[in-house]
């Protein structure tokens, strides 16, 4: 599998010595680790503010790869899609998945020994066990009423 995300050329270990703010756009980008986690819909509980993650996959999410099929023009098809950004890491924490590596870079933490980064092979993600790789369900197939069915337990 190749790796869609640019990651040569980056400085060493940037992720643990460069603040997020500091980062370029292609260290910035280089910290996803291809999981999928972030494109499945959550379910937030309105009393408790609790995020669920479901195993229902946003309709640009490619199943069998984690990625995003029109990740540069993804607000055409999905405008309320996120774009992360170290300005908005903050607001986004309390939904981002535990192992994502922009969670623990803002929390100061190591990333996990599969991230592409770390083992430098970017089917590590999946050959770890923490990504989505099979187990999504479509939004277009699964009615509203039955996400509640499809919650998943993190980490995976």
């Amino acid at each position: 599998m190749s790796d869609p995300i640019k990651r040569d050329g980056l400085r060493p270990e940037y992720w643990a010595r460069v603040p997020m703010r500091k980062m370029t756009e292609a260290e910035w980008e280089a910290l996803c680790d291809g999981c999928g986690k972030c494109c499945l819909n959550k379910l937030e509980d309105a009393d408790t503010g609790e995020v669920a993650l479901t195993r229902v996959a946003c309709r640009l999410l490619d199943d069998a790869t984690c990625r995003c099929t029109q990740y540069d023009i993804r607000h055409q098809f999905v405008p309320d899609c996120i774009r992360l950004t170290p300005e908005t890491i903050e607001q986004h924490m309390y939904w981002l998945p535990q192992t994502c590596a922009y969670r623990l870079v803002h929390e100061g933490r190591e990333l996990f020994h599969w991230h592409p980064l770390i083992s430098g092979d970017p089917r590590t993600v999946h050959d770890a066990g923490v990504s989505v790789q099979d187990l999504t369900v479509s939004e277009f197939e699964t009615p509203d009423d039955e996400w509640e069915d499809h919650i998943i337990e993190e980490p995976l």
